[in-house]
């Protein structure tokens, strides 16, 4: 039988706040197991650093420009063939536990507090998941850091008591207890934390984060440019920590079972977490930002993949998208969809099959603007469109300059030589580069000025 598949991601999850990724606190000792045991990736980043847009491209394998999911509150085209329709046919079982926002359209403002008038999400909304189903559309709208409610494949409404990331993990176990081993299984186990609680203005760590890693050290860019880290950090890496505690439990409970030798486990982040310190010129919903820009902050993300093929504790320095992971969750599945997704197998990067791939990395830009950016081992080059609503507008036929930075000089992007002569050259060649991705990607010729 196939291996079953476990899809762990967290919500905006910066990559070091992981020891397996440098973080000095022991804030994730199960994940840096895994990444002992199976295969780390020290150069992943998202293609969409925003909620919805990443999630409709994590089940869908298609850029948000192509699904039309460009910004949060659009929801998932009934007509696209999703991860899950793919893996049904290919005989496994699909289950959904935790935060699924793809599923309402418009603008949806956040309520005051926890909206007990909020349904459940209707069948032919979930993406092709026909089994085993705990979610929230928006959970954040549903739930707070402790206590609310998600719905049952039934469309009855489940309420929780406790830590919000404990309760989500346990409805992930309760899965695992009813498995009854006949098809192998895909579960996506998608949690919010450590998101922000947006009608709170705050990151809810679990009681007595503050004190427990009062002692954190701030990464250089948030020190360097101020922002809410200083103050919000403990709660963040508690919401961090409560992660991957609750990873540790659903190995466990895998290896209770027997399930866990033939299982892969994958642990990612739909993106990560600048903490206000960029776009403060850019008009943004709600007037609170802590994505939707293309620096580092944003987009690089923590992945690691322990279980079948994935084994032998290897780091793979090589620039990686998340794009990637739908098509390499089919391929683990024996399904070979071809140019049906975008990006490619993440097991043909760690085998090294193709020494001629690009080793560099395309994003889209929406809500703080319109924007797209190319970010290679060495440098990051991001274009916006000049007076486009990024909340509005999926692209835009003219950008201009935003940042150029060059990481080996300035690894923490703080300094911009967009408009620097020496590096012309440079420039030339990188937007060149990202013209290209937009051709290929968006089938569109967009003009590029300074």
């Amino acid at each position: 039988m196939p291996d079953n598949i476990i899809f762990y991601f967290t919500d905006q999850q910066r990559w070091d706040t992981c020891g397996c990724f440098g973080q000095p606190l022991d804030i994730t000792p199960n994940l840096d197991q895994l990444a002992r045991e199976g295969v780390k990736f020290d150069n992943a980043f998202t293609p969409q650093p925003v909620c919805g847009p990443c999630r409709a491209l994590f089940q869908t394998g298609k850029y948000p420009t192509e699904t039309g999911c460009f910004r949060n509150n659009i929801m998932l085209p009934s007509d696209v063939k999703t991860l899950a329709d793919y893996l049904g046919e290919a005989g496994y079982e699909t289950a959904y536990v935790g935060k699924w926002h793809l599923a309402s359209d418009g603008e949806m403002d956040q309520p005051p507090a926890i909206d007990h008038t909020i349904s459940a999400i209707p069948r032919e909304l979930r993406g092709g998941y026909t089994g085993f189903w705990r979610a929230a559309d928006v959970l954040e709208f549903t739930s707070h850091g402790y206590d609310g409610y998600v719905f049952d494949e039934n469309n009855r409404r489940i309420d929780f008591k406790g830590y919000r990331a404990d309760c989500i993990n346990d409805m992930a176990l309760e899965f695992l207890d009813g498995y009854d081993g006949k098809k192998p299984f895909f579960m996506t186990v998608s949690q919010i934390e450590p998101h922000h609680q947006n009608d709170r203005g705050h990151y809810e760590g679990p009681e007595g984060s503050k004190e427990r890693f009062e002692r954190f050290v701030l990464p250089q860019d948030l020190k360097a440019l101020g922002g809410n880290a200083a103050r919000e950090y403990p709660d963040y890496l508690g919401q961090c920590a409560s992660l991957d505690e609750n990873l540790g439990r659903l190995v466990a409970k895998l290896k209770e079972k027997g399930l866990y030798e033939n299982t892969v486990i994958i642990f990612a982040s739909d993106h990560g977490s600048h903490f206000m310190t960029r776009n403060r010129d850019a008009h943004l919903c709600g007037g609170d930002d802590y994505k939707r820009s293309c620096h580092d902050a944003c987009l690089h993300v923590p992945l690691v993949i322990a279980g079948g093929p994935y084994r032998g504790g290897v780091a793979v320095d090589e620039l990686v998208s998340t794009a990637s992971l739908p098509k390499t969750i089919l391929a683990l599945a024996g399904v070979d969809v071809g140019d049906a997704m975008i990006g490619e197998n993440l097991l043909d990067v760690v085998e090294k099959k193709d020494d001629g791939r690009p080793n560099e990395i395309f994003a889209q830009i929406s809500e703080s603007r319109v924007g797209r950016c190319i970010r290679t081992q060495r440098y990051t080059y991001s274009v916006y469109a000049p007076g486009i609503d990024g909340g509005a507008a999926a692209a835009a036929d003219r950008y201009a300059d935003d940042f150029l930075y060059d990481m080996e000089r300035d690894p923490y992007q703080l300094n911009n030589v967009v408009a620097d002569p020496a590096y012309a050259g440079v420039k030339a060649h990188l937007r060149e580069r990202l013209l290209d991705w937009i051709r290929k990607t968006e089938e569109a010729q967009p003009v590029i000025t300074d």
